[in-house]
């Protein structure tokens, strides 16, 4: 599959780590676009349900793509979000085209974006609060665990996916109502910042809207998910769209996946070989 050329992807709560991550699409993706920059706004990696007993060799793709574009001259930007959080005390870090940071404003072609992964706006990230949010994320990637083994049967009986998740938040007026207020309180503060596009992550809600306010409007975006949704945004040609993964667009670049064996392999430290050769460090006296 030839690359596409794209201006700006962001990509959020792509969730490395957990087995709700649809890591093989993402790595599908990657090697689907060459873009000029590349933000990925927070909960890349889950710092909050990290295990060393999980994370397959896929999930390491996807790493390995991202430092693949960094290697072709893409900009890297990593915002820090709450479940990658461990990060933000090396926030401000820049190496060669990597930047690692918490926010990030950038004016494309006269307008004026500001970027963030979103929970600085969720309370229940925060404080005692947390603690449940962690225990919540868990039940979380267990349901969507069941939910891929139901879909899975669903694809054999030829009917179409479901999503628990989403049913759920759909049934829970307060979980709709939650969503509407993120939106609205982002919406507001890029307003008073005369910003005119907002784009946050967080809520796994991918949504383009312009939301109008008696001081003025601004367009807010969401960048969506990799457990659910599988969406990302795409900047090309002055405009802003969401991107959604299909599988069908992926029939015939599907990622190959590494095999991970279940026992470490044998550590050999010998070897014949020359790795490096320097040919002079010696100084000279004048």
């Amino acid at each position: 599959m030839e690359r596409r050329q794209v201006e700006v992807v962001v990509m959020s709560d792509l969730h490395l780590g957990t087995y709700g991550c649809h890591a093989t699409e993402i790595v599908n993706y990657l090697k689907s676009i060459s873009p000029g920059i590349l933000i990925l706004n927070g909960d890349i990696i889950d710092g909050w349900q990290f295990s060393k007993r999980y994370f397959p060799v896929s999930h390491m793709q996807v790493i390995k793509e991202i430092m693949s574009l960094l290697g072709k001259g893409t900009r890297v930007i990593y915002i820090t979000g709450n479940h990658d959080e461990m990060l933000r005390r090396y926030s401000d870090l820049q190496i060669g085209n990597f930047q690692l940071t918490d926010k990030m404003v950038m004016e494309i072609n006269g307008k004026v974006t500001w970027i963030f992964h979103g929970d600085v706006f969720d309370a229940t990230t925060k404080g005692s609060a947390k603690l449940l949010a962690k225990l919540g994320g868990h039940g979380y990637d267990l349901l969507i665990l069941i939910n891929r083994f139901v879909n899975w049967f669903l694809k054999i009986m030829g009917r179409e996916k479901m999503s628990f998740s989403k049913r759920v938040k759909n049934s829970v007026k307060k979980a709709v109502s939650w969503i509407g207020d993120f939106e609205q309180t982002a919406a507001e503060l890029a307003i008073a910042k005369k910003y005119d596009y907002v784009i946050c992550g967080h809520i796994h809600q991918p949504q383009q809207r312009v939301i109008e306010t008696p001081e003025g409007k601004v367009t807010y975006m969401n960048s969506g998910d990799w457990i659910e949704n599988l969406t990302s945004l795409e900047y090309n040609s002055n405009e802003w769209r969401i991107f959604h993964y299909d599988e069908k667009d992926f029939v015939s670049a599907t990622a190959g996946v590494v095999k991970m064996e279940k026992k470490l392999p044998q550590l050999n430290v010998v070897t014949d070989e020359v790795a490096m050769f320097i040919n002079s460090l010696i100084i000279t006296a004048p």
